[in-house]
Order: structure tokens, then C-alpha cells, then sequence
């Protein structure tokens, strides 16, 4: 009886084990599917770190073995002394070089991997008319949620990064408040955004995004920055050249050309909320709340409700409510009356720079 037990609490152990293990296989957030050059070398050094601890676990667990069997007191009996090995030249040699070895074996690519990711030249590197050869992205982290300054482009977004496909990206890193982590698992490693300097790296997107799930790669912080650190999300949608182009093209036009679905929840709009949010692509960082003029084109809402406008409307009258600590104040129905809300909502839902 007891002895079955303990066969359906391996079994369990291994299903929970399993289930766990099937998470790591989502191509949008998979550290173990690389999407690009920076997430493959780091996918190699991760391979061979890993096999270098197995051969040492697999070693020591033969000798174990062959020790436990071989030199067991029952089969040897009490009176046998084992060979003294100490002293021995070889044995020494053995055990000081072959840690070395594998020391070197490890070392020598994380080095040249460490400066050649972190080679960040060419960030500033301008062509004979001037213009920029790189696309380079300001990131300020803030509580809780992300704002992309194109600072060469003019154009400025939040919670959903858009990036040209098959060339280095290269990003500044800030935070607003505390400290946060930039970190899409599918493209790269994290890098921590500190308040008092800019981290600086690069990224190479390889797959373009419109074939994953919801279309998007999915970036997280990994710092822990506070009560809702874990809906600190931000989505990355990767297009090829001439589309990433055409979106940007999209972003500068909506200072000229706004979109209004809703003429009445312009207006809301206009009275509650352009104090803290934009709607306009054009401008630059520093806005107290995220900028609003592709929210239509999104895949959530506050970065993790599905994107509806019941979740939509739901987020406005309790903010707190979804997300802990964030600095959106909630709107209740003296401030906002329902029919007003529907008329936001339809409003933000049209703001969209996407054909």
C-alpha cells in the first residue's frame, strides 16, 4: 500500500514537473527559442555551461557507483585497507588540471561574449548627410509600464515596441521611479534600468512577430519594483523594414491627421485625460502617463487585460483595483458618468496608426 503511494507521488511530482517545463515552450517568451543573434549567443553559452555541469554530474556519479559496488565492506571484508593513494603525482595533477580545463573551456567564449554584446559603438554612428545608420530606442521604465522614444525619428510610444526586423536595435535604458529590468526572454538577456545612469545594449530581432501567439514577442521587467511588478509587462512587434517604415511614417502623421472614432469621447477625453496622456505619436519622453495614439492597435489593456472595452472601461473606474501602486487615479461616476466612459472607450479604442 504504502509502497504504491509513493509510485503516485513520483507520478505526480513528474506531472506537475511536466507542466511546469511547458511553459518554457511558448515561442513568444522562450529563452529556450532564440529570436535573434543576441538570444542565439546567449543560447550557447547557456548549452555549454549546462553540459559542462552535466559531464561533472555524470562523472562523480559513476565513481560514486562504482566505488558504492565495488569496495563494499561485505564483499571486501573487514579487515581490507584500500590502496593509499596519498602523494600521488597523478591524482593531484588530475584533480587540479581537469578544473581547470573546464574553467577555460567556459571562460573564454563568455568573455568574448561579453564584450561583443556589449559593444554599443556604432549607437552613435551617422552616415555622410548626417542621418543615423542604427535605430536607436530610449526606454524609461515607470510604475507600472513602459514608455519608446524614437529620438531620431521624432516619435514617441508606450507598452508596445515596434522594431524593424534582421538589424541591430539599439536602446538606452532609464527609470522614471525605481529600479527596473528591460528583458524580452525570445531576444536577449535583461538589463537593468536604474535611475541614476543609462545601461546601454543592443538587440537583433530575427523573427518577425506576426506569427506568434497574440503577434507579439513579450517583454517583461525582471526586477522586483513593487506590488503589481508582475503585470509590468510590454509587448514588441517585430516588421519587416519596409512595414516598420510605413508604421512610422503613420506615427509622425497623427499630430496632423489625429483619429476620432468618437467625436463625444474626444471630447471626455479632453476634459479628464489629456493632462496625463497623449495622443499624438510626435513628441518625446516624459510624459506623466503612457502616450495613447496607437492604444486601438494594441493587444491589452494596462498591459495585461484582454483589450475590450468592458476591461477598458472596468480599468478606468478602479485602477487600483487591476494594478496596486500604479499612479492612474480610478474615475468613479460623479467624475465620469457611464455614458461618457462609452464614449471614451470607443474613442481609445479608434486611436490606431495600424492599416
Amino acid at each position: 500500500m504504502i509502497k504504491g503511494l509513493k509510485k503516485w507521488r513520483l507520478f505526480s511530482l513528474l506531472a506537475v514537473f511536466a507542466v511546469f517545463m511547458a511553459g518554457c515552450g511558448n515561442e513568444e517568451i522562450s529563452t529556450f527559442q532564440p529570436a535573434g543573434q543576441v538570444a542565439n549567443d546567449q543560447f550557447k553559452l547557456l548549452l555549454l555551461a549546462s553540459g559542462i555541469m552535466l559531464l561533472v554530474i555524470i562523472v562523480v556519479v559513476i565513481i560514486y557507483t562504482v566505488a558504492l559496488f565495488r569496495f563494499r565492506r561485505s564483499k571486501l571484508g573487514e579487515d581490507h585497507i584500500p590502496e593509499q593513494v596519498e602523494g600521488s603525482h597523478t591524482l593531484e595533477l588530475l584533480w587540479t588540471f581537469i578544473p581547470i580545463v573546464l574553467l577555460l573551456i567556459l571562460a573564454i567564449p563568455t568573455v568574448h561574449y561579453t564584450y561583443k554584446l556589449g559593444d554599443v559603438k556604432a549607437m552613435g554612428a551617422v552616415d555622410e548627410d548626417g542621418n543615423a545608420e542604427n535605430l536607436v530606442v530610449d526606454v524609461t521604465a515607470k510604475l507600472y509600464w513602459w514608455e519608446f522614444e524614437y529620438p531620431d525619428l521624432g516619435i514617441v510610444t508606450a507598452q508596445e515596441l515596434v522594431v524593424p526586423t534582421d538589424e541591430k536595435v539599439y536602446f538606452n535604458l532609464i527609470a522614471a521611479d525605481v529600479k527596473h529590468s528591460f528583458w524580452i526572454p525570445s531576444v536577449g538577456g535583461k538589463l537593468d534600468t536604474n535611475v541614476e545612469n543609462v545601461n546601454k545594449f543592443y538587440l537583433s530581432f530575427e523573427k518577425e512577430s506576426d506569427g506568434l501567439k497574440d503577434g507579439v514577442f513579450y517583454g517583461k521587467c525582471a526586477e522586483l519594483c513593487g506590488p503589481s511588478h508582475a503585470l509590468m509587462d510590454f509587448k514588441v512587434k517585430t516588421l519587416p523594414r519596409d512595414q516598420f517604415d510605413s508604421w512610422v511614417t503613420a506615427m509622425q502623421k497623427t499630430a496632423e491627421e489625429p483619429v476620432v472614432a468618437n467625436a463625444d469621447g474626444e471630447e471626455v477625453f479632453s476634459q479628464s485625460c489629456i493632462g496625463c496622456h497623449a495622443v499624438s505619436g510626435v513628441g518625446e519622453s516624459g510624459a506623466q502617463g503612457p502616450n495613447l495614439a496607437s492604444f486601438g492597435d494594441r493587444n491589452r489593456v494596462a498591459g495585461f487585460l484582454e483589450h475590450d472595452e468592458e476591461n477598458l472601461k472596468d480599468w478606468i473606474r478602479d485602477t487600483q483595483k487591476h494594478k496596486p501602486g500604479n499612479t492612474m487615479p480610478s474615475f468613479s461616476e460623479d467624475q465620469i458618468s457611464d455614458e461618457d466612459l462609452d464614449a471614451l472607450a470607443e474613442y481609445l479604442m479608434g486611436l490606431k496608426v495600424a492599416k
